[in-house]
């Protein structure tokens, strides 16, 4: 099949001649944002004044990405098309804020910059300004839901928005040093994962300019035979636009948008009208021009256009530089202005004419703002998944499994709207019921004996975390939901991703236009403390140290200590909005220690005293034994246990903590608990030894301006792991039930003598037990056995 169209001319005359008018009026307003101050018409002549003082701004990609927007507005009015734009290139913001601006959204939901003269002197003026914009396609930018400050993320955005959306059309451009990235190269194979049937189109534009910052980019430098059977080898169908006459690369463009979508049109058709969901090969583009373009062509003797020397700034010192301020006014001049602009500075009527209108135009497309067509779940009530509790400890669960049943069922409620993602984990992390009423998505070769695969599979499963956490995000961002399931040491890969939403949710609260969507969900199993098996590099728990970094108003961590708790805290999570929440559970069989409904009560306090657990009996404790996470909840009553049989008189209080951001101050974060109520809690003076699942500096970061900080004493996780039994982990880490009897015995005043017989068991024990494990390769029976006594 042909890659190029080089003889066809689609345009007539006049199309031509609108669509490049609405080219060069982009270009012009992009060109003003990156430098004027003031004199947005040119209706004088420019001088040093008119100049922002500190130029900032990536002009570089704008001229691709302007002359793309106005293509795909043309298609979008002769098929009513609904169409979003993602750019990879996020530093080519001015240019998409150009033609917001262009097609009217911008100034509907920014009255003050409105289309006129003072409008445009305003639009100028913020971009990169103090007060104003930033320069990528921020949160800021109407229709966009992908930054693209970070580079690597576009495609699985725009595949993620697809996902549901059957009437929906992604374009999404990728900048040729975004295809660098590891998280870009594993998403060109997304399309084995879109159903033609049942989900949107992706049309993935490539766009080669040649150069980053200052290096060529390796597509750009290979073959182009090389980089066609590259994108076929991906399963799609290249079309190759390529040139640097404007009027050339117009007719080519436009021919090949039109036979793209044809192509899509058709295989969506015959998909659903046939039932035959087998992987087509999806069309992409690949538009050639270059760096640059149209601005100037060599600067101080160098060659600019079409180099690296055009990525920012092309002329650097116009303010100081006569030379460069007279090239920069005969660049703004080339564009024509007083053919694109009328007397009021509004864009002349021929240029409103061309891009689509209401909701249509991509900048108002509602998915963009994706809290707009945000549907509630229907939720099974979570109560009736309970597992029985008669008496604390009495029975064990797998919490993870438990909910996997109710996932189930959230996932047969939810058919259009909610999935669950994970890299090759989810059964693993034992969720599988979910796959008794659906499969995982795939559309590529199925053999006899595979697990569960199917076109209609709502189970997200590849092995990239970047790829389950890119696509979770296009999906919430478009006004879905779902959860994110993974090891908990090795969510880490997507750190930075994670900041980049964490960002976007912080930004998008305080835009009024901007809708709440559904939050971001993990459910981390398979976590530090039942890692032996896998050893070392399956042992991190800081994942939660780096969530709690971000901004209070979007971040929520959960560590429930069983089933009920995880249940409850599950339901929770899917019925927010806007946050990142992160719940750490254990997927091995462990103690039910709360009934269903101390469960809710307890999630609904955040941390509490457990009564059942505590000797000090509504007095002042002498020690307050705090845990957070299911293990550490293990340790701790274990120890509790231990002091109850050989320091009966001793009044001890046991302090569980669900929601980690109840232990800040209320100044801090909106769960925090208020400094009353914490010292009534854990006591202005008494000894706290709590056992945490993570890195214990953390529960000090937390709790630094408590009264009672100074004695608060942390044990956790301390970075000592091997491969080894589950009991030998939580010594190596001095988190075990002995240890924090020692911890007991060494701070609490009076103690250190009169227990000092209790203290060398203590440690003995400890010997014995790591002895049990070196000459038996499993944990003594006085740990495995061991259960909260019964009353």
């Amino acid at each position: 099949m042909e890659t190029t169209l080089e003889a066809a001319a689609p345009l007539s005359e006049a199309e031509l001649a609108r669509l490049d008018a609405y080219w060069r009026a982009a270009n012009y307003l992009t060109v003003g944002q990156i430098y004027l101050l003031d004199n947005p018409l040119l209706r004088e002549p420019l001088r040093p004044e008119h100049i922002k003082p500190r130029l900032l701004g990536h002009w570089g990609t704008s001229p691709g990405l302007s002359l793309l927007y106005a293509h795909l507005n043309r298609v979008i009015v002769a098929r009513d098309l609904n169409a979003i734009y993602v750019t990879g290139p996020g530093h080519g913001g001015p240019a998409i804020v150009a033609n917001t601006w262009l097609e009217g959204t911008y100034s509907e939901l920014y009255p003050s910059v409105s289309r006129d003269e003072s409008g445009m002197a305003r639009l100028f003026r913020q971009f990169s300004f103090p007060g104003g914009i930033p320069s990528h396609v921020a949160p800021e930018v109407p229709g966009s839901i992908h930054e693209g400050g970070e580079l690597g993320y576009s495609l699985m955005h725009a595949y993620g928005a697809a996902f549901d959306n059957p009437d929906l059309l992604v374009a999404c451009v990728i900048g040729d040093g975004e295809a660098e990235t590891g998280p870009l190269a594993t998403s060109w194979l997304s399309n084995v994962f879109l159903n033609p049937a049942r989900d949107g189109a992706v049309l993935p534009i490539l766009h080669l300019n040649g150069y980053k910052i200052a290096n060529p980019t390796v597509l750009d430098r290979i073959p182009r035979d090389d980089l066609l059977a590259l994108m076929r080898g991906y399963g799609y169908q290249p079309y190759l636009v390529e040139g640097d006459d404007p009027a050339t690369v117009h007719q080519l463009l436009a021919a090949t948008l039109d036979r793209a979508l044809d192509e899509i049109a058709a295989i969506q058709r015959h998909a659903r009208t046939t039932g035959d969901t087998t992987r087509p090969r999806w069309p992409m583009i690949i538009l050639r021009t270059p760096k640059g373009w149209t601005g100037p062509t060599t600067v101080d003797g160098q060659q600019v256009e079409g180099t690296f020397r055009a990525h920012q700034v092309p002329l650097a010192a116009v303010r100081d530089n006569p030379a460069h301020l007279a090239e920069l006014e005969a660049w703004l001049r080339s564009y024509r202005p007083e053919e694109l602009f009328d007397a009021t500075g509004a864009p002349v009527a021929e240029l409103t004419a061309l891009p689509p209108t209401g909701q249509a135009r991509m900048s108002a497309n509602p998915h963009a703002n994706g809290g707009v067509v945000l549907r509630d779940l229907v939720l099974p009530d979570f109560r009736d998944y309970a597992v029985e509790v008669d008496q604390p400890g009495a029975s064990t669960s797998e919490a993870a499994r438990v909910l996997g049943g109710w996932v189930r069922d959230v996932i047969k409620a939810n058919p259009d709207r909610f999935r669950l993602f994970g890299p090759d984990e989810v059964a693993s992390n034992r969720l599988g019921a979910a796959f008794e009423v659906t499969d995982r998505a795939f559309l590529g070769a199925r053999y006899d004996g595979d697990d569960h695969l199917s076109p209609d599979g709502r189970v997200m499963e590849v092995l990239s975390e970047h790829l389950c956490q890119g696509w979770l995000e296009g999906y919430l961002l478009t006004g879905r939901h779902g959860i994110f399931t993974s090891y908990e040491a090795f969510i880490h890969i997507v750190d930075a991703m994670l900041n980049q939403h964490a960002k976007w949710l912080k930004v998008t609260r305080h835009i009024p236009w901007r809708r709440p969507v559904a939050s971001l969900n993990y459910l981390l199993s398979s976590h530090v403390w039942r890692q032996d098996h896998n050893g070392f590099s399956h042992q991190d728990p800081g994942f939660i140290d780096h969530v709690v970094n971000k901004k209070a108003e979007v971040v929520r961590v959960y560590l429930p200590p069983d089933a009920n708790t995880l249940l409850s805290t599950m339901d929770h999570c899917l019925r927010s909005r806007h946050y990142i929440n992160v719940v750490v559970a254990g997927k091995q069989d462990a103690p039910n220690w709360l009934s269903m409904d101390d469960a809710v009560l307890h999630c609904r306090r955040g941390l509490g005293i457990w009564d059942w657990a505590s000797t000090d009996n509504g007095q002042e404790p002498d020690v307050v034994l705090a845990c957070a996470g299911d293990v550490p909840t293990l340790e701790t009553l274990a120890a509790a246990d231990l002091l109850r049989q050989h320091l009966p008189e001793l009044k001890v209080r046991v302090v569980n903590v669900v929601d980690l951001m109840r232990l800040q101050p209320e100044s801090e974060h909106p769960h925090g608990l208020a400094d009353s109520q914490f010292d009534t809690v854990f006591t202005t003076d008494k000894p706290i030894i709590f056992a945490y699942h993570g890195y214990p500096w953390l529960i000090h970061r937390l709790t630094y301006r408590r009264t009672n900080h100074r004695n608060l004493h942390v044990r956790g996780y301390k970075e000592e792991g091997t491969t080894t039994t589950p009991f030998d982990m939580v010594m190596l880490n001095d988190l075990d039930r002995f240890h924090l009897v020692i911890d007991v015995i060494d701070r609490v005043p009076g103690l250190n003598t009169r227990a000092a017989h209790l203290r060398q068991a203590m440690v003995d024990a400890r010997q014995r037990c790591r002895d049990h494990t070196r000459s038996h390769g499993e944990d003594a029976p006085e740990i495995t056995e061991w259960h909260w006594p019964q009353t």
